[in-house]
């Protein structure tokens, strides 16, 4: 939809203006000389049917045309072109009149932090930004995204509550902005034991987060088929990140909410965890309330995340290591292979420790989603 309709006036002049195949019609009957009996008498067909069609209440048929080609000497495809032309016209002005009475359904939306983003483009105007959102979301209208997006966001997210605390709209915003950037990247088939060595991978690289190192890690999860994205967090649906299966390849999509090396760490690899321990069918969004069914998962994923990064038998040694300065933790950190973050992380989780110590030492970073420094 090319032109911008702000009001019913809008609407109202494009309708005016929209001129249909008859026009052009009876602006060659008249250059000919020809009158509308004659026309009809020589294509064999009714003079209302003529009549019709030059008021653009009929359809300029394949037929119709092939006719208008041998009486008036004008080619078939220039009626068709000119028909197809106009009906089209008449589509978008009437999609148009339907989009401007959605102003409340798309300020459901966060459009200034989607527009921020990048996410979406649109003019003033309620029938801009509708087409926007439809174009974004990747549906015909507002009623189906009601009952494809928003509806099945609750269908299919895993046991979701229905106390959800998070507005939909801007979940079903950021959880389709994830899926548009998975878009653009090339996974290998999944594989379960490629995934596996990959996490391994990565976990080795905590000791150090090297510059670019984000760029590092979705590279590597894409080789064993699972495509990783960074999707910043909106205001309104403030969620820690999401798993889910997108056509057969596993997506994980993090937000970086709480901006901390530590916490980003432990949100990946609890992600990770559900792509290795639950169903497909599966839709996980963390950050958000579920039931006790869905909480029950959510707590394997905790477990596993969290013995992942630091083994029970190394939690219990260091809850039993007198770590008192910045040197212990850093001896304590490469004793395990993980970073110091990682420690301080852990036991300010326990509550053996401020989690100041962490921010004291310099161990906990904030961690730029977009780019994959840290400050």
């Amino acid at each position: 939809m090319k032109n911008v309709y702000r009001t019913k006036e809008d609407i109202a002049i494009a309708r005016e203006v929209i001129s249909c195949p008859g026009d052009t019609l009876a602006e060659q009957l008249e250059y000919t000389g020809m009158s509308q009996a004659e026309l009809a008498a020589r294509m064999g067909r009714p003079k209302k049917t003529i009549n019709e069609i030059i008021k653009g209440k009929s359809e300029i048929t394949s037929e119709t045309a092939i006719q208008l080609e041998r009486v008036v000497g004008i080619p078939a495809d220039f009626w068709m072109n000119l028909e197809r032309s106009y009906r089209l016209r008449l589509a978008e002005v009437d999609a148009a009149e339907a989009l401007l009475e959605k102003e409340a359904w798309a300020k459901q939306f966060p459009l200034a932090a989607m527009k921020k983003l990048g996410w979406i483009s649109f003019e003033d105007g309620v029938v801009s930004t509708a087409q926007a959102l439809l174009a974004f979301f990747n549906v015909a209208s507002p009623e189906v995204y009601e009952r494809v997006c928003h509806r099945q966001l609750y269908a299919t997210a895993y046991r979701m509550s229905e106390k959800c605390s998070k507005d939909p709209y801007a979940m079903a915003a950021w959880l389709r902005q994830g899926e548009r950037q998975a878009e653009s990247l090339q996974a290998a088939a999944y594989d379960k034991k490629a995934f596996e060595e990959a996490l391994l991978d990565i976990k080795s690289t905590l000791v150090v987060m090297n510059e670019g190192f984000l760029a590092g890690l979705q590279e590597r999860c894409l080789r064993a088929g699972v495509k990783v994205v960074f999707t910043p967090c909106l205001q309104k649906a403030p969620l820690n990140g999401s798993t889910r299966w997108l056509n057969g390849t596993p997506l994980i999509q993090l937000s970086g909410r709480f901006n901390r090396n530590d916490i980003f760490w432990f949100t990946f690899f609890h992600e990770a965890a559900h792509i290795l321990k639950h169903n497909k069918r599966d839709v996980f969004i963390e950050g958000t309330d579920y039931s006790c069914d869905g909480k029950k998962k959510e707590d394997e994923a905790d477990a596993w995340a969290a013995d992942y990064l630091v083994s029970r038998k190394d939690e219990r040694r260091m809850l039993e290591t007198p770590l008192f300065v910045k040197e212990d933790f850093e001896r304590f950190a490469a004793e395990i292979g993980t970073h110091p973050a990682i420690v301080a992380g852990r036991m300010a989780k326990l509550g053996v420790i401020h989690d100041s110590v962490g921010h004291t030492f310099g161990f906990f970073k904030k961690i730029e989603l977009n780019s994959g420094e840290q400050e």
